[in-house]
């Protein structure tokens, strides 16, 4: 896990949401996502495991990864879309062939992360684009909390953004954000709305975000 929060920490978020708005592909391979160039909040370094001389002779139980078949429910589960690529993945992402290996591998390397990012991005921003022809927001997937039908996300109130934002905390961690990470994301929301505007692909700004909270180690580690 310490060498993932490395590789996210310092070339992995930046990256990791940098929608480029314009990029150039070979036509004979599928097109990638673009996402525009804003820098994320840093994703949280998870908690240390108890020395165990402190903690009468115990350590607890490390963080575990999702196994292949865990992650592509909660994919599923949380933006509606299965990732189309997984199974090309899945040997590199850990699942066991039983030819070389026969125990699943639930290392987050920085395999895992790369992938995961390719993964969050076609399912973000595609289920970013079906939100936005849904004029019902509780039929929404990731503006859920966000009144009318505009796409004009500049013009959100703060308020809003953070119901928004705590909306999908709990969908994508089962948790909250509290106090100065919360204005943290708000505050990258407002960069990415504004981004977003300039390009015409409104889509982008909440989908920046989903790809964030899918690579979060909240969304991917128990």
């Amino acid at each position: 896990m310490t060498r993932l929060r490395h590789a996210m920490g310092l070339a992995g978020l930046v990256g990791l949401v940098a929608l480029l708005a314009s990029c150039s592909v070979s036509s004979s391979a599928p097109q990638e996502a673009a996402l525009i160039d804003v820098a994320l909040p840093a994703h949280p370094s998870l908690a240390p495991l108890p020395d165990p001389q402190l903690n009468g002779g115990h350590t607890g139980r490390a963080p575990r990864r999702l196994s292949v078949a865990q992650l592509e429910q909660s994919i599923i589960t949380t933006t509606g879309k299965k990732w189309s690529k997984l199974e090309d993945r899945a040997a590199s992402l850990g699942r066991a062939d039983f030819a070389v290996t026969v125990s699943e591998a639930t290392e987050a390397n920085l395999v895992f992360a790369k992938f995961l990012e390719d993964g969050a991005r076609e399912v973000c921003l595609a289920a970013a684009k079906e939100d936005l022809g849904r004029a019902d927001a509780g039929a929404r997937v990731l503006s859920p909390e966000v009144p009318g039908t505009s796409t004009d996300f500049t013009s959100l109130s703060d308020a809003t953004i953070e119901q928004n934002l705590a909306s999908l905390a709990l969908r994508f961690w089962g948790s909250t954000l509290e106090g100065p990470e919360r204005a943290r994301w708000v505050a990258t929301f407002r960069q990415l709305a504004l981004r977003a505007k300039a390009v015409a692909k409104p889509e982008q700004a909440w989908g920046a975000i989903c790809v964030a909270m899918m690579t979060d180690p909240r969304f991917f580690t128990y």
